[in-house]
């Protein structure tokens, strides 16, 4: 028990932190945390099997946040999701516009209307009196947030579609839209 605990206890944390650090949304977040629960428990049981009390103790806490992260990503939020996604479908049904949820806008990818990806939505600023969308701001390229370039999308040249947003513009006009630095989109 002790030689598989040995070697679960490790793999399994780093695939959670992975899972969880990648911000891949509400399942993918609240799958890590079982994983981190698997960790934790093969920690545990090196820490029962080796005598090691702090060892033992501190996955005894981690176990129960473990769980607190599972109800919190795939009971909680995943909810809170569902009832998004169901008032977006049944506004399909009805006269008007179509609802969508505004979070979409912080992780729905960017395609042109042929199915270009040009990015990811990093999230949207909006106006406080008109309470109008202003811009999006998207990311594209790099690696992990390594060399990548933000870009300041107009509201008005995007269309929300299912869950990811397009534009009319091509490859090479998205590219001409003003970059903005991560850390001030004015």
């Amino acid at each position: 028990m002790e030689s598989l605990a040995t070697w679960v206890a490790p793999i399994a944390t780093t695939i959670a932190a992975l899972m969880t650090a990648s911000n891949l949304g509400t399942r993918t977040t609240g799958w890590g945390f079982v994983v981190f629960t698997v960790g934790s428990l093969a920690w545990l049981t090196l820490g029962i099997t080796t005598g090691q009390s702090n060892l033992l103790w501190q996955n005894i806490i981690l176990t129960a946040l473990n769980f607190f992260g599972i109800w919190r990503w795939l009971g909680r939020q995943a909810k809170l999701e569902e009832g998004a996604e169901r008032a977006a479908t049944a506004s399909e049904a009805r006269p008007g516009e179509t609802l969508f949820p505004v979070s979409l806008l912080t992780r729905a990818k960017l395609t042109t209307t042929d199915g270009t990806d040009l990015g990811v939505c990093v999230d949207a600023m909006a106006a406080s009196e008109r309470g109008s969308l202003a811009y999006l701001v998207v990311s594209s390229g790099g690696v992990g947030g390594v060399g990548e370039t933000v870009r300041r999308l107009p509201w008005r040249d995007a269309k929300v579609a299912g869950n990811s947003v397009t534009t009319a513009l091509d490859r090479p006009a998205f590219e001409r839209l003003e970059q903005v630095a991560k850390d001030d989109w004015r």
